[in-house]
């Protein structure tokens, strides 16, 4: 009895834990599914024995309830183990609607003018209620959400006379967004930099922006300005991508510089992207962690009693 009882608990423990330490490497190794597997497997095969043997209908019931619970809470590990996907980032623009496969659509909210409030994303589902995910990290059913502060850059261009232009990004996720979400990279001394790109139709001018960090930035730019800041390097171009003359010039702390014939500025702020996390399924494991458990003290009261 005492084999049976642990092996049902290390089962069980094997799977809580998958949802208590969410998106380790481990779960989703072979050797640690096996393992699960056979656990489950020996749980099962003791359970029958311990069952023919048991005197009593309630110490058979409460084997049973053991037996079936670590079972479906092995089942539920198993088959995320082996079929969920890997931990995946989803990136979204401010205003965009994202569709993420099995979990319902991340709309991403327009970012406000203070920018010092959080930036809530929700999760919509048909049949649900939707789900903020903001600071904490919240359970949908199969994945658990986080979202995760990620650095993009807030661009702003006037032509000489000071009169704001339109910024497009042909190659983004929105067209209409002067938001640069910085997903692409690019090798500048040695260091692997975000990198990203958009029109100004009026001006017909390219431009691409690189992000450097406070520290990147001290190495590199060496911008006396600001120290201690981020920079977006500027690199203006015409419209067929030539580079002009006197276009290039670095943003730090959101300052205006001039390069090919504009007034560019750069602020990198902060934007979430959700981190999505496959756990085993919270309902079968929650059930089968309460049959484990309920089985456990029926068949210390029945040990009471007899």
């Amino acid at each position: 009895m005492i084999w049976f009882l642990s092996t049902a608990l290390v089962v069980t423990a094997g799977v809580v834990v998958e949802i208590w330490l969410p998106g380790r490497p481990a779960y989703h190794a072979g050797w640690y599914n096996v393992a699960l597997t056979a656990l489950a497997i020996v749980v099962v095969v003791n359970g029958r024995k311990q069952w023919k043997a048991a005197r009593g209908s309630r110490s058979r019931l409460a084997i049973l309830a053991v037996a079936f619970g670590a079972a479906a809470t092995g089942v539920a590990g198993v088959a995320s183990g082996l079929f969920a996907p890997d931990i995946r980032d989803v990136v979204g623009a401010p205003g965009e609607r994202v569709r993420v496969e099995e979990l319902g659509t991340l709309a991403f909210p327009l970012a406000g003018e203070d920018r010092t409030a959080p930036v809530v994303v929700t999760l919509e589902r048909a049949l649900h209620a939707p789900l903020e995910i903001g600071a904490r990290a919240r359970n949908a059913g199969s994945f658990i959400l986080r979202a995760v502060p990620r650095d993009v850059v807030d661009v702003e261009v006037r032509d000489p006379l000071g009169n704001r232009l339109t910024v497009t990004q042909p190659n983004g996720s929105v067209f209409l967004s002067p938001v640069l979400l910085m997903q692409a990279r690019q090798t500048i001394a040695g260091m692997d930099l975000p990198f990203d790109s958009f029109n100004i139709p009026a001006a017909r001018r390219v431009v691409k922006a690189i992000l450097f960090t406070p520290a990147e930035a001290a190495v590199v730019l060496h911008d006396p300005k600001a120290p201690g800041q981020p920079a977006v390097l500027f690199a203006v171009d015409d419209e067929s991508d030539r580079p002009l003359p006197h276009a290039i010039a670095s943003s730090a702390g959101g300052a205006a510089v001039h390069a090919g014939d504009l007034w560019l500025r750069g602020e990198v702020t902060s934007y979430p992207e959700i981190e999505v996390i496959s756990i085993p399924n919270i309902a079968v494991v929650t059930i089968g962690t309460l049959l484990v458990l309920g089985g456990l003290v029926g068949l210390g009261a029945s040990r009471r009693n007899s």
